[in-house]
């Protein structure tokens, strides 16, 4: 049998902060830009452990999650192709009390810690850069959502919030299928398997997703957007707000 070739590797700027950086910046960056995979339920950090790294996701997703002592988890924000992970490291924390895990595959490019503070420092003083200011508000957009997932899980039903989840992640994926089982999902959000089971049963009676196997694909995204609750759009507005320069997810 003929052997395939492997498909290429996104391009950095695929992740939308690093599209919105100007032309001589993003080349000094991307000398220092390293392509990684991201497979599925991979750690990039986790609690209280000092970050080296920050991610910018091309065509992955990772998702936030505070774990609590008895193993219960929920999820409170979702990272893709619009953001970074490892705000600590130049927030100044260095540590988060949270994990990052993968929740849908695929690449990313990460920058060591040291040269992104190195980044900010060149452009202190009298002069100023586009990078330190994109990533403050990035990370303004990102507490944004943070709040309002923290909402939508105290007031809005699992069938809100299921919808919420579904176009969040379909927001920073390139089509319309999502790969996750319904176990994971209930771990997501923080809720019971039994409960995800019977919220996605009636999405895919109305004909607005299928679901088989772990696959989750999208049939109407109009139908999901109007089942939605409004913490969904308050988390969009409030990014195109914040950052007018960068891609919105689509």
């Amino acid at each position: 049998m003929p052997i395939l070739p492997n498909p290429p590797l996104p391009c950095p700027r695929q992740n939308h902060l690093l599209a919105a950086l100007p032309a001589g910046e993003f080349e000094h960056l991307s000398t220092e830009l390293e392509s990684v995979p991201l497979p599925l339920g991979m750690a990039l950090y986790e609690p209280g452990v000092e970050l080296s790294h920050v991610y910018f996701p091309t065509n992955a997703i990772v998702s936030l999650l505070y774990v609590m002592e008895n193993g219960a988890s929920a999820e409170i924000a979702v990272v893709g192709n619009d953001g970074i992970v490892g705000i600590a490291l130049f927030m100044g924390g260095g540590t988060m009390p949270n994990r990052a895990v993968v929740q849908s595959a695929g690449h990313a490019y990460r920058l060591k810690g040291r040269l992104l503070k190195q980044e900010f420092a060149r452009f202190g003083g009298r002069r100023h850069g586009t990078l330190q200011p994109l990533l403050l508000r990035y990370t303004m957009a990102l507490l944004t959502q943070m709040a309002q997932t923290a909402v939508c899980n105290r007031h809005h039903t699992v069938d809100q919030q299921l919808c919420r989840w579904l176009l969040l992640s379909l927001d920073r994926l390139p089509d319309n299928e999502l790969r996750m089982t319904q176990e994971l999902i209930a771990n997501m959000l923080g809720v019971r398997r039994e409960g995800v089971t019977e919220a996605a049963g009636k999405l895919q009676s109305a004909g607005l997703i299928h679901y088989s196997r772990g696959h989750i694909n999208v049939l109407d995204r109009p139908g999901l957007e109007a089942r939605v609750c409004e913490c969904y759009e308050v988390v969009r507005k409030e990014f195109r707000r914040l950052l007018p320069d960068v891609k919105p997810p689509s």
